[in-house]
């Protein structure tokens, strides 16, 4: 199988590529630098036959052509597009929230996760086969909270376009799918919009609901990997923090402590 996650150089991202290298995938990586860090190199050192690293912004339409044809040069079909790439505005109510902040979350989150899944499903019709999977986040079940809205937001959003991608091409071999990870310990949680120190574990009441909840990434990957891989439903949505799962941890919680955040 050949894999491309826009977004893969950190976080879900990269755990979700690691995971299909493990499975033998052929994997995409991609970001918005010109060339991955030598610290992730040697992390991947083990699978260097089997990936390539192809920048790319995704706010740019022609990037995420780039992104496919490169890969579809390099590997000769792509079986899986993940939509991983997003970003999160400053931690402010919208009406603080600059003009730059507020554009980057909708063209990142929104325009180009659109950008990227038309790229996929024009290349995708072609070949006659594929599937496009895209990550939920905060906002795709309507919770709301303060100072993240417009983020949650283009995960509503995001939700909404995927649930009719699903209708619009439920008669072509295209399947499509959505990805709930729940709660991470990424820096999406642990650094501010600008690479600073977000100072979570000062927040008690946040510190002990992450605790009980969050996941780290190689843990949701673990479980999205296999079953993406193993699924022909042409509509999916592959959840991880479950109803149940949420219950079960906050009565688990009782008796035993989990560190996420130490």
């Amino acid at each position: 199988m050949n894999v491309v996650i826009t977004g893969s150089t950190r976080g879900i991202g990269l755990a979700m590529a690691i995971k299909f290298l493990e499975s033998g995938c052929n994997v995409t990586l991609s970001g918005r630098g010109e060339h991955i860090s030598e610290a992730l190199k040697d992390k991947l050192l083990n699978y260097k036959n089997q990936y390539i690293y192809i920048s790319c912004d995704v706010q740019d339409k022609a990037d995420n052509q780039k992104l496919w044809d490169l890969s579809y040069e390099k590997w000769g079909s792509i079986d899986f597009w993940v939509s991983n790439a997003g970003i999160n505005t400053p931690n402010c109510y919208v009406y603080e929230t600059d003009i730059e902040p507020l554009n980057n979350v909708i063209q990142t989150n929104i325009t180009g996760m659109i950008y990227g899944t038309q790229v996929a499903m024009n290349g995708m019709l072609a070949q006659g086969k594929g599937s496009i999977y895209s990550m939920e986040g905060l906002g795709s079940n309507n919770m709301i909270q303060p100072k993240t809205i417009l983020y949650g937001m283009t995960k509503h959003a995001l939700t909404y376009y995927m649930k009719g991608l699903a209708k619009e091409l439920k008669s072509t071999p295209i399947i499509i799918g959505r990805l709930s990870p729940g709660m991470m310990y990424t820096d999406f949680i642990t650094k501010t919009t600008d690479g600073q120190d977000a100072h979570i574990s000062e927040n008690k009441s946040f510190k002990t609901i992450f605790n009980i909840l969050a996941d780290y990434p190689e843990t949701v990957a673990n479980f999205f990997i296999p079953r993406m891989l193993n699924n022909t439903k042409k509509d999916v949505h592959i959840v991880w923090l479950t109803n149940r799962k949420i219950v079960v941890r906050f009565l688990s919680s009782l008796f035993i402590k989990r560190s996420i955040i130490k």
